[in-house]
């Protein structure tokens, strides 16, 4: 078992209990913040990450499912924060990459190493817009539809 990513849980409270002490403080701290920041969005346990909030989408072969608003999930090196939400034809998290703290942010994904490295009131504008605007961008075109 990797202590870092968690694999083969089966719920959240089953992927919070595999990670070691460190991760463990820090996702908790962020299913908190979350579930406080935006509770409209439901958790729920998906694709091995928390997940809040679900959205319907059509993937690249046509094919329509639903997929998380806001994910969470411990990686071997990093922390993942995703945050599929859409601002003017711009990833969220993107669109506000140079405020989010010391991150790396790709599309929707925002990758870090510490809670610390976080600026958590940029981190909640990013949750609620995409509480708003909910979706992903495929072939260059603005997806969304609203959060369940």
């Amino acid at each position: 078992m990797n202590m870092f990513k968690p694999v083969g849980a089966k719920s959240i409270d089953e992927y919070i209990a595999m990670l070691n002490d460190d991760r463990r403080v820090v996702i908790e701290y962020l299913d908190k913040l979350i579930k406080e920041t935006v509770p409209s969005l439901k958790p729920h346990y998906a694709y091995n990450m928390l997940g809040y909030g679900k959205f319907k989408y059509v993937d690249y072969k046509k094919r329509p499912g639903e997929w998380p608003v806001i994910a969470l999930a411990s990686q071997k090196n990093y922390i993942s924060l995703y945050v599929c939400g859409i601002i003017d034809g711009e990833y969220v998290a993107e669109k506000y990459k140079e405020d989010l703290g010391k991150v790396n942010v790709g599309k929707s994904c925002i990758r870090f190493k510490k809670l610390d490295d976080l600026n958590i009131e940029t981190v909640k504008k990013v949750l609620k817009q995409a509480e708003k605007t909910p979706g992903l961008i495929a072939a260059g075109e603005h997806k969304k539809s609203n959060a369940k």
